[in-house]
């Protein structure tokens, strides 16, 4: 458990339809911070695709995919991911994260970002983590400070969201200085699919 009555746990390909149902009912809270979206993207097979996509990325090291759910009744109310990957020198992730409209301001989002940095530096050895928010989007900004992340610059017209692209804020979280470790990106995705 993260926080109370959430746990995080890895995305498995029959999470599809309550990420579907779930990215549906947020449709018009999250429109203003996401990329523009097809209506397949909400369906159950859309999500399904998209899984299937994240699952072969998790499986070449690429990528790890979580969902929150509520402990109590199973409701899916979030996700969270490390994305694009590198190993070697750069030891480094993208995280990116959303939470349902109705469990917003609740800490969630910020309890799964440190969960997902202790997992990148714990289970993958990773120095840093990053983060991109728009330049008006407060409530990621807090959540990212909170969870430890300093801004380090700005990315103009970074993501093509909303209908327009959107300059981003750039956070980075340091999570160790120790040097790059040679370990097989088979051991850590098999530890984290079994999670």
């Amino acid at each position: 458990m993260i926080t109370e009555g959430v746990e995080m746990r890895a995305a498995v390909l029959e999470d599809a339809g309550a990420l579907a149902v779930t990215l549906l009912r947020n449709r018009a809270y999250m429109r203003p911070w996401e990329p523009d979206r097809h209506g397949e993207f909400f369906t159950e097979g859309g999500q399904r695709a998209r899984l299937r996509d994240q699952l072969a990325q998790r499986e070449a090291g690429q990528a790890m995919l979580w969902v929150l759910v509520e402990t109590d009744g199973g409701r899916l109310v979030g996700a969270i991911s490390l994305s694009r990957i590198a190993l070697g020198p750069l030891c480094s992730a993208s995280v990116g994260y959303w939470v349902d409209a109705e469990r917003a301001g609740r800490g969630i989002a910020t309890a799964a970002v440190e969960a997902a940095c202790l997992a990148a530096r714990e289970e993958f050895a990773l120095h840093r983590v990053e983060a991109g928010t728009m330049v008006d989007n407060l409530a990621s900004q807090r959540v990212l400070t909170k969870a430890g992340f300093e801004q380090y610059g700005c990315a103009p017209k970074y993501l093509h969201a909303n209908g327009a692209w959107r300059d981003h804020l750039l956070f980075q979280r340091i999570l160790h200085d120790e040097r790059p470790q040679s370990s097989s990106h088979h051991l850590w995705i098999k530890k984290m699919a079994d999670r």
